[in-house]
C-alpha cells in the first residue's frame, strides 16, 4: 500500500541515518514530495482564471465581503490572529458552553484568519488535510464528514475528488461561507449548524476532526457524537495536542487524557499516526 507522506519523510530519513542519501538527497526529496501535496490543495482551492493561491483566496474574501480592494482584505487577515484574540477576550467564558458557540457564531475576524492560514504562507499544515485525503482513497472511503469544518476548505478538497461531503460546525456565519464556496464550485455538500441539528447516525467512512479538539468546551462529548455518526470500521483523523498560546486564547484545551481514555473506552483503535510532521492520528471504530 502506498505510503503517506509523513511515513515517506520519515523513511528518508531513516535512510539518512544509515548514510544511504545525504542530507541534500532528503531536503530535495522532502521538498519534492511536499510540493505533490502542496499543487493537490492548490488545484482544489485556486478558482478559474486565478493562479495564485493566496490572490485567489483573497479574492474570494473580496467577493463575499463586497470590497474590491485586495490590499484591505490582505490586511484584515494579516490582522485577523490577533483581532480573534481582541474578540475573545473579555467577552467569552471558556467554561461556558454557549458563550464560546456565540463567540465563533459572531467571530468575523475568524473567517480572514482561517483563509489566510489556507494560503500556508504561514505554515503548510493545512495540508494535513491532503493526508486525510490520501488515507481516505487508499482505504476506499466514499462518504466524508469535516467536523468543525471552519471555510469549508477541506471540504472542498474531499468534494473535488468525488466523495460525498458533509460540514458541520457551531458557527453559522462560517457555514454561510462555506455553503457560498460550494456553490461558487458547483460543487455539493450538506450542512450541519451544531447549534440547532445532530450528526445522522451511522453514515460516515470517514470523518475529520483537523485541528478541533483544543476549541471545545466538552471535547468527551464530541467524541460520543462521532463515535456515533460513523459506520462500524469508519475512520476518525484528527490532532489531540494544543499547547498553550497568548495569542490563540481560543485553545482552550490543553489536556487530552479524558478525551483519549473516551476514545479508548468507546472501542476506538489507533490505526495510524503522523510521527514525523504534523502529529495526527487515525482512530478505527471497530
Amino acid at each position: 500500500m502506498e505510503k503517506l507522506l509523513p511515513d515517506q519523510l520519515k523513511d528518508l530519513w531513516q535512510a539518512v541515518d544509515q548514510n544511504r542519501i545525504t542530507r541534500e538527497r532528503f531536503t530535495q526529496e522532502h521538498e519534492r514530495l511536499l510540493s505533490e501535496y502542496r499543487n493537490l490543495w492548490e488545484q482544489a482551492l485556486i478558482l478559474d482564471g486565478h493562479k495564485d493561491l493566496q490572490e485567489s483566496l483573497c479574492s474570494e474574501l473580496a467577493s463575499y465581503s463586497d470590497c474590491e480592494d485586495l490590499s484591505e482584505i490582505q490586511r484584515r487577515c494579516l490582522c485577523a490572529l490577533s483581532d480573534v484574540k481582541g474578540e475573545w477576550q473579555g467577552a467569552v467564558d471558556r467554561l461556558d458552553q454557549h458563550s464560546v458557540h456565540q463567540f465563533y457564531n459572531a467571530s468575523e475576524a475568524m473567517i480572514y484568519e482561517l483563509m489566510w492560514w489556507h494560503t500556508l504562507k504561514d505554515d503548510d499544515s493545512p495540508l494535513a488535510y491532503v493526508t486525510a485525503f490520501h488515507f481516505a482513497k487508499l482505504h476506499g472511503c466514499k462518504s466524508y464528514l469535516d467536523f468543525g469544518a471552519g471555510v469549508g476548505s477541506g471540504g472542498i478538497l474531499f468534494a473535488r475528488h468525488g466523495l460525498a461531503v458533509t460540514l458541520a460546525d457551531i458557527s453559522t456565519s462560517m457555514l454561510h461561507f462555506s455553503q457560498w464556496r460550494f456553490r461558487l464550485r458547483d460543487l455539493s455538500a450538506q450542512l450541519i449548524d451544531l447549534k440547532t441539528g445532530e450528526l445522522p447516525a451511522g453514515t460516515f467512512d470517514m470523518l475529520a476532526a483537523m485541528d478541533v479538539f483544543e476549541h471545545l468546551v466538552d471535547p468527551v462529548q464530541a467524541v460520543d457524537q462521532l463515535w456515533r455518526t460513523l459506520k462500524p470500521g469508519g475512520f476518525l483523523f484528527g490532532r489531540f495536542h494544543s499547547e498553550e498560546d497568548e495569542d490563540r486564547p481560543h485553545h482552550i484545551v490543553q489536556d487530552f487524557g479524558p478525551t483519549l481514555e473516551r476514545l479508548d473506552a468507546l472501542g476506538f483503535v489507533e490505526v495510524w499516526r503522523d510521527e514525523w510532521l504534523w502529529g495526527h492520528q487515525v482512530f478505527q471504530k471497530s
